[in-house]
């Protein structure tokens, strides 16, 4: 029997910068993604968001998304993104919004961490986050590089990902 939630009932939360599920990225991203709202934890089910540390010189390969919208907004940091061929320097205060099929590449170009939250409709990044990176504790240092996994493909075709153009890095 379903629960009958009161849509006209105030909802809000406030979550901390390390009050998320954190997790740790294999390379070329390395860093890590701190996952803040799923429908895990809140009663709106169309979305996902968190944040998303990127070091210098590491990058989000080339990708897509048959069925989602990712939406990301950069606070730290600076770099560059190509979104279909086209490249687009970003700075602090950039909002980016990558609509179904649109292949993307997110790189930090600066000498700092860059810094970005994410938005994901309807939701399921934080499902690729856990599949191939490795829990984080907040504070703990940076671990070696590691590889995604084997079976890394399985995992991106399964959540209906966009592959890489042929020439992508």
């Amino acid at each position: 029997m379903a629960t009958e939630v009161d849509v006209k009932a105030p909802w809000w939360t406030v979550i901390g910068p390390e009050e998320g599920e954190s997790i740790w990225q294999p390379e070329p991203t390395q860093g890590y993604v701190t996952v803040n709202l799923t429908p895990d934890n809140m009663p709106y089910d169309s979305f996902s968001s968190g944040i998303q540390v990127l070091p210098p010189g590491c990058n989000v390969r080339e990708h897509g998304h048959r069925q989602n919208h990712e939406l990301l907004f950069v606070y730290e940091g600076t770099g560059r993104a190509e979104i279909e061929d086209e490249t687009y320097e970003i700075v602090p205060g950039s909002t980016i919004m990558f609509g179904r099929y649109a292949r993307h590449f997110v790189e930090n170009t600066g000498d700092v961490d860059m810094k970005f939250f994410w938005v994901f409709f309807p939701p399921a990044l934080e499902d690729w986050f856990r599949a191939i990176g490795k829990p984080r504790t907040p504070g703990e240092a940076m671990p070696e590089k590691f590889p995604r996994p084997d079976n890394v493909m399985d995992i991106y075709n399964g959540m209906k990902f966009v592959p890489p153009s042929p020439d992508a890095k």
